[in-house]
């Protein structure tokens, strides 16, 4: 177990707009270990629809917000950020998030700038081994973390040929100091005073956590709530691309129209598996305070992915699925080359012939 004087010093930078019930879930996982949180409230332009006309949460976040600092910030790490804090006065924030992470990244005053969505949990022993690593390695600039996606209910994720591609990759935790800055959301990308990205020097990669049990533990697919607030953003979004999304809350999501796309990047392959680990601990308290009356939610009905996972046609055409991703990745990558071989021939022909 590691004390608190030995704890390196994480900022942590929450992004959150209608982040209810997780809100004070969240907090209270990341409050042992942090030496602020700076939590980030608001829409940007294209989430207007699921936001209030000032640019804020439709449901009790920000409330929630206050209410923790007032009651269980007794150490004073929290700050709360609005657009208006940072002159947006119409409330929301601009461009694609960008200005979000720049707002908690420019309050940062720790020695790490660890983000964190506020439906991801970890582990309290993964925390633990995160902040031993970065403390006997001060040289490490970066770290990636393996995401498991929960979809549904707390007993099931979420795989697909678009998640094992790298978006079950998230980069989540950078060094920080003077001179450092955020430079892009998408994907996070931090630089030195040098300007050197820092996922190009002592990266620690997802991969390599995950061969040690550490994971992320994303549920951002559990309530119908999240996926309909979701979908509503990612459909308006120019860089999402994904204007059928509402039609997939419903047809796939609620109904299981297509198990086999059940994720909400639906261009590509992706199905169900049942999770069979340990939840983390406020995960834990969370799906107890929902039972049992004490934090309310609507819950999406399982019965049908329950006889889904039972069903045998459904394992070994999930197990055809899976075993064809390599043999269709090799098809994409050699066709990617192909088309680059052609268009270099070409330029080069063209040069030859003076046009």
């Amino acid at each position: 177990m590691i004390i608190l004087p030995t704890l390196p010093r994480i900022s942590f930078g929450v992004i959150v707009l209608n982040g209810e019930p997780f809100t004070r879930y969240c907090l209270r996982a990341l409050y042992p270990y942090a030496h602020q949180i700076i939590v980030v409230e608001g829409a940007v332009p294209a989430a207007s629809n699921i936001a209030t006309p000032d640019g804020h949460s439709t449901d009790d976040t920000l409330n929630t917000l206050q209410s923790f600092v007032a009651k269980e910030d007794k150490e004073g790490k929290i700050t709360i950020v609005t657009a208006e804090d940072e002159g947006h006065n119409n409330g929301f924030w601009p461009g694609e998030k960008d200005q979000q992470s720049q707002a908690y990244a420019q309050r940062a005053t720790g020695d790490y700038l660890w983000q964190v969505d506020v439906d991801e949990f970890y582990h309290t022993k993964d925390i633990q081994t995160i902040c031993h690593l970065l403390k006997q390695d001060p040289t490490i600039t970066a770290v990636s973390l393996k995401m498991i996606t929960f979809w549904g209910g707390y007993d099931y994720i979420c795989d697909g040929w678009y998640l094992r591609r790298g978006a079950n990759i998230y980069h989540r935790i950078f060094k920080w100091g003077v001179g450092y800055q955020y430079t892009t959301h998408r994907p996070p990308t931090v630089i030195n005073a040098n300007g050197q990205d820092l996922r190009k020097l002592h990266w620690v990669k997802g991969h390599t956590l995950a061969r040690q049990g550490i994971w992320l533990h994303h549920y951002s697919l559990l309530f119908p709530k999240q996926v309909f607030e979701k979908c509503n953003y990612y459909s308006q979004s120019k860089w999402a691309r994904r204007e059928h999304s509402l039609r997939w809350a419903s047809q796939c999501y609620m109904q299981l129209g297509d198990p086999f796309r059940v994720h909400n990047v639906y261009s590509e392959p992706s199905w169900l598996e049942r999770f069979r680990r340990m939840h983390p601990i406020e995960i834990t308290r969370l799906k107890h305070d929902i039972e049992n009356g004490h934090t309310s939610i609507d819950c999406r009905n399982t019965e049908d992915i329950e006889q889904l996972l039972k069903s045998p046609s459904y394992a070994w055409r999930r197990s055809l699925v899976k075993a064809w991703f390599p043999f269709n990745e090799i098809r994409r990558i050699t066709s990617q080359l192909l088309w680059k071989t052609a268009a270099h021939v070409k330029g080069i022909i063209e040069s030859a012939l003076g046009r």
